[in-house]
């Protein structure tokens, strides 16, 4: 895990709902090739504010530095700044993956059919497909539709698409608050073995630290202050 994929450093983020502001501090965030890294905090705190940054879909306030390392040096800052949205979309595109907490399929497909919206648009092919699909023990539902699967089966369809274009870095965004606990510890033994066999980056975000602690590199926190009733700050913490 030596080679630096994503850095951030001093990047803010404010949003405003109901009269009140949200900010969010990220002095700086590095992510490395292979790495699992766990995001912990309870409802409010930023996390899900924190996924949509790093997927590149929310743009910062402001920020020092915000640079993506593939075969060259990008700039997503000055992307930014310069309103480059072909070039961020296709960056989202190629080299991130999301997993929702609700898994996000789209009810009228089939799964496999969910399979193919991702992985015909970035070239990939069916028997990579059904061998991971094989892994993630989903192989006997790829004719089913949503409707008739179980919160984990969705659950592992998710991860399985995310993950089958090869991604640089997944977002998870609480992708075993469906499931009971010992189904979440057997789903994400598997993302997390997939995804290190290719050398992807993983950001989890959940409120169960132990569910996450047996697998994570590195754990970030949040710490959060009321500075008044229509402000509230919240930075991003290394444990």
């Amino acid at each position: 895990m030596d080679n630096l994929v994503l850095e951030l450093k001093n990047v803010l983020k404010h949003r405003e709902q109901g009269g009140a502001t949200f900010e969010l501090y990220i002095e700086e965030l590095k992510l490395y090739e292979g790495q699992f890294v766990a995001v912990v905090g309870e409802s409010g705190c930023g996390k899900s504010t924190l996924l949509d940054i790093l997927a590149l879909v929310s743009k910062p306030n402001s920020c020092e530095q915000f640079t993506y390392y593939d075969s060259k040096v990008i700039d997503i800052k000055r992307l930014w700044e310069q309103q480059y949205e072909e070039t961020l979309a296709m960056l989202r595109r190629l080299h991130f993956g999301y997993v929702l907490q609700t898994g996000g399929l789209l009810p009228f497909l089939t799964v496999l059919q969910n399979l193919h919206l991702v992985s015909e648009i970035n070239g990939f092919c069916d028997s990579k497909l059904k061998e991971l699909a094989d892994r993630l023990d989903i192989s006997g539902i790829l004719d089913k539709k949503p409707q008739y699967l179980s919160g984990g089966q969705r659950q592992r369809v998710a991860i399985l698409r995310a993950i089958c274009h090869h991604p640089q870095i997944i977002l998870a965004d609480e992708p075993t608050a469906a499931v009971d606990e010992t189904r979440a510890l057997g789903i994400i033994k598997e993302f997390h073995s997939i995804a290190r066999e290719n050398g992807t980056i993983i950001v989890m975000v959940t409120h169960n630290h132990n569910l996450v602690a047996p697998f994570a590199d590195v754990t970030y926190s949040f710490d959060v202050s009321d500075v008044s009733d229509a402000l509230t700050q919240s930075y991003l913490l290394k444990k």
